[in-house]
């Protein structure tokens, strides 16, 4: 044997990259179970970090136990009482325990095991649920120790069915026995003591199987470090690895024809904007840059003065659109803002006819198309481009990584740039789009409207439908969100889209035009909806989340959002930017019967501003990340410890160690940074774009 443990199963030699399987206790058939959780190696097990902890250090005597508290009690057991059947299926099993102070009833429902395992005379800790029964206090079902594990802290992990905290916690116990000596540490020693973390092995001991609270807090700093420290090194590397030297140069465009050929002027924000781009384009390095400004702030006129430096340099250009709706809006915009520069620009989707789909695909080929704008289609095969210089995605945060390199790839190295009007907080923008340069749109246009914002109740409704109405009579549109989309999903009375617009239209809104659009409709009869809206065929558009994206309306001046507190306050924010898109002054009414004080506080402060960024933070500080990292969309790991939100002061520390590290040693050649290099390797594989 080459030490401790080495060997969990005869003959088999663990290290941190061994199957899961070969664990202790693990087996093919509890691997898979494993498998639901993304676990596969020994090195998965010991980073799959505990939810909660149950805090067995202070036990409360019987007689100090309290209804609806959870408690942790010492008690040796009296009496127990026989068996009974109170319904076939329902078997209640019931013994008394006691301590100095007094006596407490514990409860198993058809758990006859657990009843029989424990012996009269011998004293256990008892973790659960208090409850009266009679005048006594009662814990059903609960969590059974020997005494001796009074003291600890217990930990609680994220499961499938099948596992159970018990049985992860062992085969860790397993795992970490194993490899503990074979731990490399990612955190090179002087950043560990510059900023006072634990080693690695300690770390992972410790959160697993703390000794105490201050060892737990110790642990958890460390590893919280780790997580960002590692995501930072990935994504600066990334990004530096796309400074290469780049073939496609584009130089000499002057802004001042374009800006003069407009109805308007420019903001500053706008200006400063092309100007970052256009020294990117002639930099003589790939472009990889975020264009990010809230709803309105004008990003489309950016994009397109990028595109005609392209074009003009000889270079033809790909807008990447998430919709059709919106594919199609940007055609017309930029065809628009373009027409003076004799640029053609063609549209591209999945619903169009073959023969104009042949005609647009030949048009790209030869090079007679300088903007190409559309959806996913633009990443079939069959797409190819004579000469692609310039690649935009808008709406970033719906498209994955894997999607933005297969544009970029689609012609040799093209210049870069991502589009996003959804309010990414400040502290989050690096850690999300670490790997791109980042320009704030941070002026609306003139014009612009603010939104007012009302949150009433539903009993409120019959007057809010009357302002409509007015609006209505007026000439102006309106829409109404629904957060579910048909009567057959309807739960706890939320309201659905297609049964809202039938109840609307033959009652508050009988003899006015009215329209309904959600997500499950066909692209052909969403578009065809939505167009009907633009054009004022439609008064009332009642519809789901998927006009949070969609074409401009500038007639549309109110919306109503009904259960306002079921949807996140970004996506709230991105739904009130449909109105006030034109010179009417514009509303938002925020339906809501919540009465819990976070639902209220989020609604109030939508009511407050108009700031998306200031929202966004809100949203942060109260929800967690969860509405930035939604899934894997943004090409992200998922977090194993980390919270953007909540270690947001740790986000300093981690930054300025990455970048102090990275400019002694740019390439982890360093032996000491041997174990850095290869976790960044893992992270970039898993989220699809390791440096090439």
């Amino acid at each position: 044997m080459h030490g401790p443990f080495l060997y969990i199963k005869e003959g088999t030699i663990l290290d941190l990259n061994t199957d899961i399987q070969y664990c202790k206790g693990v087996g093919p058939v509890r691997a898979q179970l494993y498998h639901h959780l993304d676990i596969r190696t020994l090195r998965d097990l010991c980073y799959h970090f505990p939810r909660d902890y149950l805090d067995l250090t202070a036990v409360t005597p019987c007689a100090d136990c309290k209804p609806g508290t959870e408690a942790a009690v010492r008690g040796a057991v009296l009496r127990k009482k026989p068996e009974a059947r109170l319904r076939k299926g329902l078997t209640l099993y019931r013994l008394s325990a006691a301590d100095e102070s007094g006596e407490l009833t514990i409860t198993f429902f058809n758990n006859r095991y657990a009843f029989e395992a424990l012996k009269i005379g011998e004293e256990y800790l008892f973790y659960g649920q208090i409850r009266l029964s009679g005048a006594r206090p009662e814990m059903t079902s609960p969590l059974v120790f020997p005494a001796g594990e009074a003291g600890g802290l217990l930990p609680v992990y994220p499961l499938t069915a099948g596992l159970t905290s018990k049985g992860v916690s062992g085969n860790i116990r397993q795992a970490l026995a194993a490899i503990r000596e074979q731990l490399a540490d990612p955190i090179p020693p002087d950043i560990r003591s510059r900023y006072q973390l634990c080693e690695l092995g300690f770390a992972l001991q410790s959160i697993h199987f703390p000794s105490d609270a201050h060892a737990l807090s110790l642990a958890r700093e460390r590893l919280i470090f780790e997580e960002l420290f590692i995501l930072s090194i990935a994504l600066r590397r990334v990004r530096s690895e796309r400074k290469k030297e780049s073939p496609v140069r584009i130089c000499g465009f002057q802004p001042e024809a374009f800006y003069q050929s407009l109805p308007f002027s420019p903001t500053g924000a706008q200006r400063r904007a092309v100007e970052a781009i256009l020294s990117d384009l002639s930099s003589g390095t790939p472009m990889n840059r975020l264009l990010q400004g809230d709803v309105g702030s004008g990003k489309t006129l950016v994009a397109a003065a990028a595109c005609l430096a392209a074009v003009q340099s000889g270079y033809q250009c790909a807008v990447m659109a998430p919709t059709e709706i919106l594919a199609g809006q940007h055609a017309a915009s930029f065809a628009a803002f373009l027409k003076p520069f004799g640029v053609q620009v063609t549209l591209l989707t999945g619903s169009m006819k073959a023969k104009d789909r042949r005609q647009a695909l030949a048009a790209l080929q030869s090079g007679e198309t300088g903007v190409a704008i559309g959806t996913h289609a633009l990443l079939t095969a069959d797409v190819s481009f004579q000469n692609l210089g310039l690649a935009i995605t808008d709406e970033q945060h719906r498209f994955g990584v894997r999607q933005r390199v297969m544009l970029r790839e689609k012609s040799g190295d093209p210049h870069i740039l991502v589009m996003s009007a959804t309010p990414i907080p400040r502290t989050l923008a690096l850690m999300i789009y670490g790997d791109l340069d980042v320009t704030l749109l941070d002026e609306l246009p003139p014009g612009r409207q603010r939104v007012e914002t009302y949150c009433i109740p539903s009993s409120k409704l019959e007057r809010a439908y009357g302002f409509v109405r007015a609006q209505l009579d007026r000439g102006r549109q309106a829409y109404l969100v629904c957060p579910l989309v048909s009567e057959e999903e309807e739960t706890s009375g939320l309201p659905s889209a297609e049964k809202t617009a039938r109840e609307l239209g033959e009652g508050p809104f009988a003899g006015y035009r009215t329209g309904v659009l959600h997500g499950k409709l066909k692209p052909a009869e969403k578009d065809r909806i939505m167009r009907a809206f633009k054009e004022g065929e439609i008064q009332l558009l009642v519809c789901t989340t998927v006009v949070e994206v969609g074409v401009d309306v500038p007639n549309a001046t109110v919306m109503i959002c009904m259960a306002a507190e079921r949807f996140g306050l970004s996506q709230l924010h991105q739904l009130r930017g449909r109105v006030g898109r034109g010179r009417e002054s514009s509303s938002c009414i925020l339906v809501s019967d919540a009465r819990g004080e976070t639902a209220r506080a989020r609604l109030k402060a939508m009511c407050e501003t108009n700031d998306g960024f200031q929202i966004a933070e809100f949203d942060l500080r109260q929800r967690g990340p969860g509405d930035f990292f939604g899934g894997r969309q943004h090409g992200l790991p998922r977090m194993r410890i980390a919270d953007m939100a909540r270690d947001n002061r740790l986000l300093a520390n981690v930054q300025q160690a990455a970048g102090e590290l990275l400019r002694e040693d740019p390439e982890l050649e360093r032996a000491d940074h041997a174990a850095l290099r290869e976790s960044c390797g893992r992270l970039a594989a898993s989220i699809g774009d390791r440096p090439n």
